[in-house]
């Protein structure tokens, strides 16, 4: 399946397509030293909710999506240098609003879950 949402997000910052299939996605995310908070190297949380909500862009893979709330949960911290996987899969449709959830792992360790509130709108949200 072919993605139809967000093509012009950097791969560098929030992440990259692994899989994609109706109402499922899952992206990827190497952290880099610039995303880190520290000089232990504590990947600031931000990338971990960008990548899921891409992740959650692209389960729903509408060229109008958008995002309108998150109810987020930080887990586990992230060290500079480790890859972050989302999986997102959507779980109730209602007309053009959406529920997705998503889950961000590093190796076989959870570090964040979101449910996120998306809409689906009839054209660009700039052109509304």
């Amino acid at each position: 399946m072919k993605p139809n949402t967000h093509l012009a997000i950097s791969p560098t910052w929030v992440g990259t397509l692994v899989d994609l299939s109706d109402r499922r996605a899952v992206a990827q995310l190497k952290t880099r030293a610039e995303m880190c908070a520290d000089d232990a190297g504590l990947v600031h949380g931000g990338f971990a909710f960008g990548l899921a909500d891409y992740a959650a862009m692209l389960a729903i893979n509408d060229p109008y999506v958008v995002l309108g709330a998150a109810e987020t949960k930080f887990l586990a911290p992230v060290r500079c240098g480790e890859v972050m996987v989302a999986t997102a899969e959507v779980v109730t449709e209602q007309g053009k609003k959406c529920q997705v959830e998503c889950q961000v792992a590093v190796g076989d360790r959870v570090v964040f879950e979101g449910r996120f509130t998306c809409f689906i709108l009839q054209k660009h949200i700039f052109d509304q």
